[in-house]
């Protein structure tokens, strides 16, 4: 699996990994970011991963909560940039993409039966038509919303840069 980030401000692909976030590496709220990630650390069976640079690994791009719901179902609790990636402004294009498609990479290693491939979250309604754009996660009801196995696929060949067998 070969990930890269965007630089903004040159176009040039910086290479980046997934790496198991640790509870005490998450960052503070108060250094910009949204969520209480130290908090959200605490929650039990819960695995948190962060996208990094190769070349600066102790500084995150961005996080990624996940639990398997009644051991079949994979859910996305909290997806973040990090502050330095924001909006128009970032430095780092396709963290949250990057980090959706290691989602659905974890959706087939982790999912079971019907689940199998299918990850599910929660999706601030503002945002719900552009998961639907830029990610083709389908919605559901309410902020409920999921990528099947099929649109999974193409998000990680298109992110992570892992042939899934999809004919192009």
């Amino acid at each position: 699996m070969k990930i890269f980030l965007e630089e903004v401000a040159s176009g040039e692909l910086v290479e980046a990994k997934i790496m198991d976030g640790f509870s005490g590496e998450m960052p503070f709220r108060n250094k910009g970011w949204q969520f209480a990630w130290k908090e959200l650390a605490k929650v039990e069976g819960a695995e948190f991963y962060k996208i990094v640079l190769k070349e600066t690994p102790d500084i995150p791009e961005g996080l990624l909560m996940l639990t398997l719901i009644n051991e079949e179902l994979l859910f996305m609790n909290n997806l973040e940039v990090a502050p330095h990636n924001y909006g128009s402004d970032g430095k780092y294009e396709h963290v949250a993409g990057c980090l959706i498609a290691f989602a659905c990479k974890k959706s087939f290693e982790l999912g079971r039966g019907s689940y199998l491939g299918f990850l599910s979250f929660d999706s601030k309604t503002e945002l719900i038509e552009f998961y639907q754009k830029k990610y083709g996660a389908t919605w559901a009801v309410g902020q409920k919303m999921f990528i099947d196995p099929l649109q999974g696929r193409k998000l990680m060949e298109k992110f992570l840069n892992i042939e899934t067998g999809l004919k192009k």
